[in-house]
């Protein structure tokens, strides 16, 4: 015999019911959006031998006091024949990394994200303060200057470079990013 709910029992029931049927839905939501987010396909490794057709050079990050957004600077080249686009970037030391461009507006210069930057073949990008670089916002550390921070770097073909980048409070003297 199955005892009869009280009215409290039935209104903490009415009260949990959604409340677990709530964090259901945002598991589920939360599984379908990583699953769908980075498809195993859309980064794969290019093809066994394949010779790498992107080349960095001096990458660096300034550093900022306080946990400051950061940039990444860095020189690219694309050694291939086809043309390429850097399409994402990310790294284990910080939360938000994105690529970014500065654009000057008269005498403004605005900060804006790009999707994507392209890199033609047989050509060299650097990038610098007033130009492309990569924005490094919520650090999930502190930083010192002389260490190295590893980013990701994906491109349009599949391939995926991992890359040190050495933590400096200026450019080094001559650099494509020295202002």
């Amino acid at each position: 015999m199955v005892p009869a709910m009280t009215d409290l029992s039935r209104q903490r029931a009415l009260h949990i019911a959604p409340a677990i049927a709530l964090i259901g839905f945002i598991a589920l939501i939360g599984l379908i959006v990583v699953s769908g987010a980075l498809p195993d396909r859309a980064f794969a490794a290019p093809p066994a031998g394949a010779k790498p057709t992107i080349q960095v050079l001096a990458a660096w990050i300034r550093w900022l006091p306080a946990d400051l957004p950061a940039a990444g600077y860095l020189t690219l080249v694309n050694t291939g024949d086809k043309t390429l686009r850097l399409v994402a970037v990310s790294s284990p030391a910080y939360r938000d990394v994105s690529l970014h461009r500065t654009v000057t507006h008269g005498d403004v210069e605005d900060m804006v994200p790009v999707k994507e930057i392209t890199l033609e073949p047989h050509k060299t990008l650097e990038f610098e303060t007033t130009g492309y670089h990569l924005m490094l916002m919520q650090p999930t550390a502190s930083a010192n200057t002389g260490t190295r921070v590893s980013i990701v770097l994906r491109f349009s073909d599949g391939s995926v470079l991992t890359v040190p980048f050495e933590v400096r409070k200026n450019p080094a003297e001559g650099s494509a990013a020295d202002p």
